[in-house]
């Protein structure tokens, strides 16, 4: 275990659980996770190695002889009738018999149907008659020559989740851990190996968890297939359902005239529409008008009866186009159905998900340490839907006058979620406030500016906040930063065809022509960054460059070396020698192979006009990263030449392997000026 690991076991014994360990026992069992982990809570909440091993077993053996798998169902209902009683894992759902006034049990993977239920049973646990329950149930066979009469009984049934938890005593071991550990705790009790996330990728998965704990958040994500947009409504918590969104009716969703019986709104705290994009797909129009009116006002009303709800809405679908393809043909909701392509609609989503920032999930982005059982992290979820943080900022900032009602409970409600998520305590310092603000109002001011693009009565906004001193800052969207000649229209642009040029919107952040001293910020995520857009105007005409970064090790960073030689060498004269040499530190591990990498550069280098050399700093005082040049320019890096996020090395086949632009980049940050040595630059004029 790592030292997160230890931190984790010790403050929140016997409430974890060894993520990896998910995979292990699930076999060929059909069951969502929290299902799995509900049983491994019981067996292998521990650290213990040994013990981990028997509750595997133990876990597996529960599995092997009453999980109820379908085609061995028949195997099963022997066993019940030459037993008597039998324990079995499956879902159940319940329906009333109205002719013979009593409630009847049908169980999903064993196929029978008309089992008796005791009212009782179906109060204390009313999900049961929508959609179904995972439940561990003793059933037993008694025939009856009686011709109605099914000889199946219900004896027992127990939904798997938790019974019940030491509130307190959660948000008391929060305060043990720093920010950062606790977010990582959190992605990691998600399945998630937090090492391979920035800090807004965590967050963006963290958002997810909103709708669990906020009622009536209504949330959308829209982006390229696999990048887990559903896992977190289907897997992650007893209290969610997901349905298909070709599925959905007015009845199933919120009342049935016909019977007086509630739909899914009423039952569940998060109600997920997977496959929600589709322009071709047939939605009623009925439909969408009485979702408006829930959305807004958490009820809704069907005849003369009007009816509360509190379940949050979450939309999910995949995108067929890149970001600058949809912003400049139209806006980042065009995928949707016609029905739901509504501006009246949308401005009552909360949160827009960048769905294309989010990696497609790969093998090793998976966790092998430990985290929440997940049942535990959902009841503590539900349990916080009875808080409010909304106003938690107001001490240190206000939001613009100039946003709606709607900008402001959207923005308002994000920000009471990740302070539930995050800070459950309720406190936390002036800085981190205002990051997650931050965040809460870019993900709703991605929904008002497209709204402008698709609805031209929509007025121009200003989304800012000020603090105490009364200064103002602004928020804008990472796809506003990368692609400013597209994401700047609105629905007069749109229909007037004005700003639908063909210029490049990942045009370089240096213009060639325009080298002189700055300093530039980059965003976690944002993409269309390489080494040639950043350094090449400014390594064009040198002859001797001194790079001094201490983490040239990993195969990784050499990698990222080698690309900046490639840079060198695309602007470099084909008739002139340049001078490269590194100022590094040496691996304490894998000296030898650091070595043999840099010899193969060097060998490499001089078929192509560069004259390479390193250097080790044996005092381990390397302090800044920057470059050098020898006619003038010295360019200052925060994060060295490290400033791409995790991609497939390895995959020949995936762009961001081969051209830097499709990569997301860390948070970073390089400025360039002059170091006192006269320099001609690309336009031709002599600078001191």
């Amino acid at each position: 275990m790592n030292e997160l690991d230890q931190k984790i076991n010790t403050h929140f014994a016997g409430l974890v659980v060894r993520k990896d360990l998910v995979k292990t026992v699930k076999g060929n069992a059909i069951v969502p996770s929290y299902v799995l982990e509900y049983l491994l809570g019981q067996y292998c909440a521990t650290s213990d190695e040994a013990s981990i091993q028997t509750g595997i077993e133990t876990v597996k053996e529960i599995l092997r002889k009453h999980y109820v798998h379908r085609n061995e169902a028949g195997l099963i209902r022997s066993h019940i009738k030459e037993k008597g009683r039998y324990k079995v894992i499956d879902k159940i759902s319940v329906a009333l018999n109205d002719n013979a006034d009593v409630y009847e049990a049908a169980f999903s993977n064993l196929g029978i149907k008309r089992v008796l239920v005791d009212s009782r049973t179906v109060k204390a646990h009313p999900k049961l008659l929508v959609s179904g329950v995972w439940c561990i149930a003793d059933l037993e066979y008694e025939f009856s020559e009686e011709k109605d009469d099914s000889p199946w009984i219900l004896s027992s049934l127990k939904p798997i989740q938790l019974s019940h938890f030491d509130f307190d005593g959660y948000v008391a071991a929060r305060k043990q851990f720093t920010t950062d550990e606790w977010i990582d705790l959190l992605v990691q009790s998600i399945g998630f190996n937090p090492e391979l996330f920035g800090k807004r990728s965590k967050l963006t998965q963290l958002v997810r968890l909103i709708p669990f704990c906020e009622r009536n958040y209504n949330l959308i994500e829209l982006g390229p297939k696999g990048t887990g947009k559903s896992h977190i409504y289907s897997e992650f918590s007893p209290h969610g359902i997901l349905i298909s969104g070709g599925e959905v009716s007015v009845p199933k969703l919120f009342v049935n005239n016909s019977s007086g019986k509630i739909g899914l709104v009423g039952y569940w705290d998060v109600v997920g529409f997977d496959e929600f994009a589709g322009k071709q797909k047939r939605v009623e129009k009925a439909l969408v008008d009485i979702m408006k009116n829930y959305m807004a006002n958490k009820s809704f009303s069907r005849g003369v009866e009007t009816f509360g709800a509190e379940a949050s809405m979450v939309f999910i679908g995949n995108t067929q186009h890149t970001v600058p393809y949809m912003l400049k043909h139209a806006d980042l909701f065009d995928e949707l159905p016609d029905k739901f392509y509504d501006s009246a609609f949308l401005d009552r989503i909360h949160y827009y998900i960048p769905g294309w920032e989010v990696d497609i999930i790969r093998g090793e982005m998976f966790s092998k340490n430990y985290g929440f059982v997940v049942d535990y992290l959902a009841e503590i979820l539900r349990a916080l839907r009875n808080h409010d943080y909304s106003d938690r900022y107001k001490e240190h900032f206000s939001l613009s006058s100039d946003l709606s009602t709607r900008d402001r409970d959207g923005i308002n409600k994000t920000f009471s979620g990740l302070m539930k998520i995050l800070y459950p305590q309720g406190e936390a310092s002036k800085d981190e406030i205002e990051e997650i603000l931050k965040f809460a109002i870019e993900g709703r001011k991605r929904i008002k500016d497209q709204l402008m693009r698709i609805d031209s009565t929509y007025p121009d906004v200003n989304f800012t906040y000020m603090d105490q001193s009364g200064q103002t800052h602004s928020v804008k969207t990472l796809e506003e930063e990368e692609y400013p000649h597209y994401y700047y229209k609105t629905a007069v642009d749109t229909a007037t065809g004005i700003a639908d040029t063909d210029s490049d919107p990942q045009g370089t952040p240096v213009a060639e022509s325009f080298v002189k001293e700055q300093h530039l910020t980059f965003q976690e995520n944002q993409k269309g960054i390489s080494f040639d857009a950043l350094f090449g105007a400014y390594l064009r005409g040198a002859s001797k460059i001194t790079i001094t970064d201490p983490y040239i090790r990993l195969p990784y960073q050499v990698r990222n070396f080698m690309e900046f030689l490639e840079t060198v060498v695309k602007y470099k004269s084909q008739d002139e020698e340049v001078t490269v040499h590194l100022v590094t530190s040496e691996d304490d591990f894998k000296a030898e192979q650091q070595q043999e990498s840099f010899e193969k550069i060097k060998e490499s280098c001089s078929a192509v006009g560069i004259d390479f050399s390193w250097e080790f700093d044996g005092t381990g005082s390397i302090q800044t990263r920057h470059i050098v040049t020898d006619h003038g320019w010295k360019i200052l890096l925060d994060c060295g030449l490290d400033v791409f996020q995790n991609y497939e090395m390895n995959d020949a086949f995936t762009f961001a392997n081969r051209l830097q632009k499709f990569r997301a980049c860390k948070a970073f940050e390089v400025t360039f000026i002059t170091n006192g040595i006269m320099s001609t630059n690309t336009d031709g004029q002599e600078h001191e």
